[in-house]
């Protein structure tokens, strides 16, 4: 029974439901993202660039032969993937400073004073009659 309860306090711990909804909605995100730099951004680069489809750029190293299939060289599809991430880390990037943003200002705490207070100065002066003992 420890174990179960142990793992029922894990679970529902604030952080760890915070990290699920977090890779969830990360991933639905990462979905849209990749949507729009394939099917808006790439097409319009593609355009500027002659009408190249980078995902299907490639480049034969070894061509088919005897039923083996072409060996390829597919490096449409890792610009692709770079064009994705560089979009995610900008969305990332600017999600992070509009979070930043939004956070309260915190009022920075007084500078401490550099000269001592009537407490201290009175300690002090205590202080140095001990030092000296009483007077007669």
């Amino acid at each position: 029974m420890g174990l179960m309860k142990e793992f029922k306090e894990f679970a529902v711990k604030g952080n760890v439901v915070d990290l699920a909804v977090g890779v969830i909605i990360g991933g639905a995100f990462g979905k849209i993202v990749s949507s729009l730099v394939g099917d808006v951004v790439m097409p319009v680069v593609g355009v500027f660039l002659g009408g190249v489809n980078f995902s299907s750029l490639a480049v034969t190293l070894k061509s088919a032969h005897d039923g083996a299939p072409a060996v390829t060289l597919k490096y449409g599809a890792f610009l692709q993937n770079t064009f994705d991430f560089l979009i995610i880390a900008l969305a990332v990037f600017a999600m992070v400073k509009v979070i930043t943003g939004m956070k309260r200002k915190e009022v920075p705490a007084a500078p401490p004073s550099s000269e001592p207070t009537a407490t201290e100065l009175l300690l002090g002066e205590i202080r140095d009659l001990l030092r000296t003992g009483p007077r007669r």
